[in-house]
C-alpha cells in the first residue's frame, strides 16, 4: 500500500512472522519517470529472504515496457501490473483501476510488456471499474496473454473498500484462469482467510489493510490451517507494536507534526480494531503532539486483555489514502 508498506514496514513485519510473499509499492510509470529510490530500495535491500514482486502502475505503454525492463535487471520474483487501485486521484488519470474502463488499452498494454518481461508477469484487478459484468471479458483477456499469477479483489473499482466482498467472482477466476488466483479483500482474520481460501480455491491470499491492523495475522493464519491454537495479542502487545511503528518512522529533522501526520496513516487501519464506539479513532486522527499521540494510545492499550484485532462497524469519516495491494 502507498507510503505505508515500504521497506521499514517489511523489516517490521518480519518481526512478527511475515508473509510469504511481498509486492513492493506502485511505480508511477509516465514518459518522464525513473524508478523511484526509495521503492527501489524495497528490491535491493529486501529483508525477507526472498525476492519481491515489482509493482507498476500507468498507462503509457513504452514507458511501462521501459520500467519493465529496468526493474529485469534488479533481483526481482515478478512485474506486476496494478488494475486495481480506487484512489480517485489514479483513477481519474486512466491507471490503476481506471483502466477497468478501457480493454483495449488493458489488452494492448499486457501484450507488450508480456512481451517485455522474461520473469514472471503477474496483474492486480478489480472485477470491473463500476459494474462487474466485464469481468468476463477481462479474464479473457488475461488468460490470453498469459500471465503467470492473478490477484482479484472482489469488489468494483467504484465500491472501494466498502461493500461486502464478491467472493463468488474470485471463484470464477479460479475456474476459468490457467494461472494461479490469489483472493484479495476483507481477510481480516485466520477464521476469515480459511472462509475465503474454502470459498474461492484461491491458490493464496493477498492482504494489505488487515495486516497493517494485525501484523500477528500471517501468523494466525498459519496456525489455524496447522490446526494450531491462535495467538492473541493482548493491548500491551498492540501498544509495543505502535511504539514500534513510532520508531521505524522517526528519522533525523523529521517535524513532530509530520511524524503524527504519518503514524496516522496505520492508526486509521488499526483503530478500527481497538474499540466499538469510534471514539478511539475519531480522537488519534485528532492529535498533533506525540505527547497526545501516546496519551491516547495508553489510555486504550496499556491492558492485558486479548484483542481480536477485527475491524469493529464503526460509523466514522472515511480516509483513503494511496493504496497499491490491499483489501
Amino acid at each position: 500500500m502507498q507510503d505505508v508498506t515500504d521497506l521499514p514496514f517489511w523489516r517490521l513485519m518480519t518481526l512478527y512472522g511475515g508473509a510469504d510473499l511481498y509486492f513492493t509499492e506502485y511505480f508511477r510509470v509516465h514518459p518522464d519517470s525513473l524508478l523511484t529510490p526509495s521503492i527501489l530500495s524495497s528490491i535491493t535491500d529486501n529483508p525477507t529472504g526472498r525476492p519481491a514482486i515489482a509493482q507498476l502502475i500507468g498507462n503509457h505503454v513504452p514507458s511501462l515496457v521501459r520500467a519493465a525492463r529496468e526493474l529485469q535487471h534488479h533481483p526481482i520474483a515478478a512485474v506486476d501490473l496494478n488494475l486495481g487501485c480506487p484512489v480517485p486521484v489514479v483513477y481519474r488519470k486512466n491507471a490503476g483501476g481506471g483502466l477497468l474502463r478501457d480493454l483495449a488499452q488493458i489488452d494492448t498494454i499486457l501484450g507488450a510488456l508480456r512481451e517485455a518481461i522474461d520473469t514472471k508477469f503477474t496483474v492486480k484487478t478489480r472485477i470491473g471499474f463500476d459494474d462487474p459484468a466485464v469481468f468476463e471479458d477481462l479474464l479473457s483477456i488475461y488468460a490470453r496473454h498469459s500471465i503467470d499469477l492473478l490477484t482479484v479483489h472482489g469488489r468494483t473499482v467504484a465500491e472501494k473498500y466498502r461493500s461486502t466482498v464478491h467472493y463468488d467472482y474470485i471463484a470464477r477466476a479460479v475456474e476459468v484462469m490457467p494461472c494461479p488466483v490469489l483472493a484479495n479483500g476483507n481477510v481480516v482474520s485466520a477464521q476469515k482467510a480459511q472462509f475465503v481460501l474454502e470459498q474461492t480455491s484461491a491458490r493464496g491470499l493477498m492482504i494489505g489493510r488487515g495486516a497493517i491492523r494485525n501484523p500477528w495475522l500471517f501468523r494466525q493464519i498459519r496456525q489455524q490451517r496447522l490446526g494450531e491454537p491462535l495467538y492473541l495479542p493482548c493491548g500491551r502487545d498492540v501498544l509495543a507494536y505502535v511504539h514500534a511503528l513510532y520508531e521505524m518512522r522517526l528519522h533525523p529533522g523529521i517535524r513532530e507534526n509530520s511524524h503524527i501526520q504519518q503514524m496516522k496513516k496505520y492508526l486509521n487501519y488499526i483503530g478500527l480494531g481497538v474499540e466499538p464506539t469510534g471514539r478511539f479513532l475519531h480522537e488519534i486522527r485528532r492529535v498533533n503532539t506525540e505527547v497526545d499521540f501516546f496519551r491516547l494510545c495508553y489510555e486504550f492499550l496499556d491492558h492485558n486483555e486479548p484483542m481480536a484485532l477485527e475491524p469493529f462497524d464503526v460509523a466514522l469519516e472515511p480516509h483513503d489514502f494511496m493504496c497499491g495491494v490491499n483489501g
